[in-house]
């Protein structure tokens, strides 16, 4: 309705008796209007009422609903198949699992109560401690891990420390991927391999335990005390059980404050048959009244040790542990433990059935007494490293059994006179391995510089059964001349059964590249098979490796990866773009 329309029954100009109707009419219109308002809120109230009995109705039947679920789960849960499995056979489940996922006890434990029950109630499943950890970290994880183990079941123990504050290099080599990594205060994250689930309890976000160290101003708090204590707990636990130790390893980056807790591994282990303690860095200790260090007349059970490494750690060479018969020795002194020879070798012989030998000492004194002729009749492996005094000790064994052979001494004199007598006085044994100054051309070694030299590589020609050939610090030309296709002096191919071939700092002249060229079309050409030479075809190149050798180029990498399956290479530094 328009204004004019609702007012045309009022007379213009109004009159007092209009206006006295017109407000009587107001007043009567302000009553309704009122009436209304209070209906609407009224009906409103009553809306609100029935939208919060609904509501609360919706949030009954949701919580029974809920209810009901859980109900259906659980009933589902035990009519499963799993379920009705007799719980013999489900042990029988969790020991397959146990073999290839030695730290699967954590994840069947949380599966659900009767798992959990059945994992707790076998000491077996907790046998095999599998443990990255740091000083941050409690130690409480080693007590709880050694009590489910019971106290009967052997036990094989690999330990990895993390110092706080260690950088990436020289750190020891990283993990197995199946390893339980604790977090403080007492929780643990498991790394199963990658098909497995991943179950991660919640860590604390305080502090990262796996980043840098504390600043300064909080060496007293807590938790660097408790950085200090670490390895006197976690130790303590473990020796309690040393009468159990099958296998122990334990390794750490670098000195940590608490390091001195190694020295009370001492005692009787009857039923050890591996042990390794490694540190990646040298750390500066005194002698350490353990195990390794211990008197040549003491008594201790250790009649089933096979196999035994020791970095950076202190050892005596008349310890009753290197009389143990060992199959496997790995030895990198300290600095500071100056052997000569004799005694090496004297570990050496009071071990005739070794199998693999690693002897790293940077620092070895000349013999004392005369270095007698060992024979080792069953070693397949032998790496020696360090002093250039090292080679004399490979001139005095006798190993008709050995398959690969590394060696990392410094450089003096040409080592292939070192090599081709070994081989000759061993009755040339089947060498499937060869490395020669492979694995240290720093710098950084304590009198000569890295590698042994080789002046000739004649005595290739006598390794018929070699397949892998790794090189170090040394001219690349002749190398390579002497594998690649042979001229009138040769009556046949050096290494024909040659499948792997690796160089690293090998320095390069001008042909350096053409003679590369040269050795892979000889031996992989583009069709066919390589010349025949008095009945012998070599066996094709199927990896190539070329660290800090020389610049080959993109054209030349591409032609390489055309002929071999596998080229790897990285070009000198002093070459590469900053």
């Amino acid at each position: 309705m328009t204004p004019s329309a609702y007012l045309a029954n009022y007379p213009e100009p109004p009159t007092d008796a209009a206006v006295a109707d017109a407000r009587r009419e107001l007043q009567a219109q302000q009553e309704q209007l009122l009436a209304l308002s209070e209906k609407i809120a009224s009906a409103e109230d009553a809306l609100a009422q029935i939208v919060v009995e609904r509501k609360r109705a919706i949030r009954d039947l949701r919580r029974e609903k809920l209810v009901l679920e859980e109900k259906v789960t659980y009933t589902k849960a035990y009519i499963s198949p799993i379920r009705r499995l007799p719980h013999e056979l489900l042990r029988h489940i969790f020991l397959f699992n146990f073999d290839d996922h030695p730290c699967c006890a954590w994840v069947l434990a949380s599966v659900c109560t009767l798992w959990r029950r059945l994992t707790l109630s076998m000491p077996r499943l907790w046998s095999k401690i599998r443990l990255v950890t740091n000083q941050s970290a409690t130690a409480d994880t080693i007590r709880l891990w050694l009590e489910r183990s019971g106290d009967k079941v052997p036990l094989d123990i690999e330990i990895y420390l993390r110092v706080n504050g260690v950088s990436n290099e020289g750190s020891v080599d990283p993990p197995p991927p199946h390893y339980v990594i604790p977090h403080p205060p007492g929780t643990a994250m498991l790394l199963p391999p990658a098909h497995t689930p991943i179950i991660v309890p919640q860590s604390p976000s305080h502090h990262d335990s796996w980043g840098s160290p504390p600043p300064p101003s909080s060496r007293n708090t807590p938790q660097a005390q408790r950085n200090a204590h670490w390895g006197h707990i976690a130790i303590f636990y473990l020796i309690e059980q040393m009468h159990r130790w099958q296998r122990f390893v334990f390794r750490f980056d670098r000195q940590f404050p608490s390091m001195s807790a190694l020295k009370s591994i001492a005692g009787d282990a009857p039923i050890l048959r591996e042990f390794e303690i490694s540190c990646a860095e040298t750390i500066y200790a005194s002698e350490w009244p353990w195990i390794p260090s211990s008197s040549p007349v003491t008594s201790m059970a250790l009649g089933k040790l096979e196999s035994l490494m020791l970095h950076h750690v202190p050892f005596k060479w008349s310890s009753p542990i290197f009389k143990t018969n060992l199959r496997s020795l790995n030895l990198r002194s300290l600095p500071s433990n100056h052997l000569p020879l004799d005694r090496i070798m004297h570990i050496i012989a009071s071990n005739p059935d070794l199998e693999s030998l690693t002897l790293h000492f940077a620092v070895a004194l000349p013999a004392i007494l005369p270095l007698v002729q060992t024979s080792l009749p069953r070693l397949r492996e032998l790496t020696f490293g360090g002093h250039y005094h090292m080679s004399q000790l490979a001139d005095s064994l006798v190993l008709p059994s050995l398959e690969i052979l590394n060696l990392d001494v410094e450089a003096r004199d040409p080592i292939e006179d070192t090599i081709t007598n070994l081989l000759q006085r061993s009755n040339n044994p089947p060498i499937t391995r060869l490395s020669v100054s492979y694995g240290c051309t720093s710098s950084s070694t304590l009198y000569y510089g890295p590698g042994g030299v080789v002046i000739s590589w004649g005595f290739l020609t006598d390794l018929n059964h070699l397949q892998s050939l790794s090189i170090g610090g040394t001219p690349l030309e002749p190398f390579l001349s002497a594998l690649g296709m042979p001229d009138e002096e040769q009556t046949h191919w050096a290494c024909p059964n040659l499948t792997t071939v690796a160089m690293k700092s090998c320095h390069a002249h001008s042909d350096g590249i053409a003679k590369l060229v040269q050795l892979v079309e000889a031996r992989n050409p583009e069709s066919g098979s390589a010349t025949m030479v008095n009945g012998v075809i070599p066996t094709r190149l199927q990896h190539l490796e070329l660290y800090d050798c020389a610049t080959l180029g993109q054209d030349v990498i591409e032609w390489l990866k055309k002929r071999v399956d596998e080229v790897i290479c990285t070009e000198p530094s002093y070459v590469r773009s900053p």
